[in-house]
């Protein structure tokens, strides 16, 4: 009766289970995944967003399958304020980042067809392939004192049936911005062999180092799409609306588009409302993202102080978005030491494992929770790992 594309693994697995048991039983956790920031404490210009959906054009149905023109220029806007000169007809607008990689995968590709993708990154990526009948082939990303792109195995895992190579810049959970190397490297192989290079830029504007960061919308030479939204550039994820950029030669983008567009118009995936307040919500960036900037900084700032007495525990360094990878002592598995750190100290963490890390003693974390959570939890986690070292 049902698909095969939804037969998946769906059993709560050990670490899920223990947290569900330990909020039944009351207690206290200290959680160092969460990734909402409407739950972090910070102060958002609640009525000028709500007042921004009460525009009266949203009580008329003008449908448009890229999204209003007022809408799609405040995309403009933003990213002319980056250094990328575009035009509204290079940008569709959808309700979602997830749903805008469904847009490109289907564009893209035929059942069967594949999509190159980092790991470690995030696990999404493995549902939406399948869910659009594609196949997700690995390249990983190695660490050397940055991370960086394994170049030969990226380039033997390309095959006949490869569509596209996708990265995430800056990459979640590692916060590796691309470099200008891998950057060239990755467009030469797009051209090399007729791929298209989809970048997810969500993380964007939280780079935590003063080094100068360049958008792919900006990018001509090759097809490109970008991706981001105002679940992280203005840290809203409920008010659902993201947006594709498409860029690249005249001909090849102008196809794309034309083809993006009968999409759209099959979905019209956002609400008016939504659509007409975008340009007000995408605005609110100037309030939140200094808020956010300053509380990842801080957090940051603190656990390399607390670090910096412990032998034991290494940071990775990162670059951008909201997550820090940690190694832990070989002495447990990530999933035993996340186990442990949850049911001996109330503090949750993520297993390097949900991420596809080659290696077993990574722990990710988030920098996005305020200080009176992110603090005792990290004392509880050097406390955790001193004792069970």
């Amino acid at each position: 009766m049902f698909s095969e594309r939804t037969n998946w693994l769906r059993e709560a697995n050990e670490l899920t289970l223990l947290l569900e048991e330990q909020r039944r039983a009351g207690a206290r956790i200290l959680d160092l995944t969460e990734s909402n920031p409407t739950r972090c404490g910070f102060n958002y210009p609640s009525e000028r967003m709500l007042g921004a959906l009460r525009h009266p054009e949203a009580l008329s149905y003008a449908p448009d399958p890229r999204g209003p023109i007022s809408a799609r220029q405040s995309v403009v806007d933003y990213y002319a304020e980056r250094g990328a000169a575009l035009h509204p007809d290079q940008i569709f607008l959808t309700s979602s980042t997830s749903e805008a990689y469904s847009f490109i995968f289907r564009l893209l590709g035929n059942p069967q067809d594949s999509i190159l993708a980092p790991t470690p990154s995030y696990p999404l990526f493995d549902f939406l392939a399948r869910l659009n009948d594609l196949n997700l082939i690995r390249y990983p990303l190695v660490y050397d004192g940055d991370w960086r792109i394994e170049r030969e195995v990226l380039e033997t895992r390309i095959e006949s049936r490869s569509q596209a190579i996708l990265i995430v810049h800056p990459n979640n959970p590692t916060g590796s911005f691309t470099s200008a190397d891998d950057r060239e490297f990755v467009l030469e192989r797009c051209r090399a062999r007729h791929l298209a290079l989809i970048v997810d830029e969500v993380f964007f504007d939280y780079s935590l180092t003063t080094e100068p960061r360049s958008t792919f919308a900006k990018e001509s030479r090759e097809l490109v799409f970008t991706l981001s939204g105002l679940s992280k550039i203005s840290g809203l994820p409920q008010m659902k609306c993201a947006w594709i950029v498409v860029s690249g030669p005249s001909e090849l983008a102008g196809d794309a588009q034309s083809r993006l567009e009968l999409i759209a118009d099959t979905y019209l995936p956002v609400s008016a409302p939504i659509y007409m307040a975008l340009p007000d919500l995408l605005a609110a960036r100037r309030i939140l993202q200094p808020q956010i900037l300053g509380r990842l900084r801080t957090n940051l700032d603190f656990l390399d102080r607390r670090l910096a007495g412990s032998s034991l525990i290494t940071r990775y360094r990162v670059g951008g978005g909201w997550y820090v990878i940690l190694r832990l002592p070989p002495v447990l598995s990530d999933e035993e030491w996340a186990l442990s750190l949850l049911r001996d100290s109330g503090v949750f963490v993520h297993p390097g494992y949900f991420y596809d890390f080659a290696c077993e003693e990574n722990i990710v974390i988030s920098l996005l929770p305020p200080p009176e959570v992110f603090e005792p939890a990290i004392e509880r986690l050097l406390a955790c790992v001193e004792k069970g070292r």
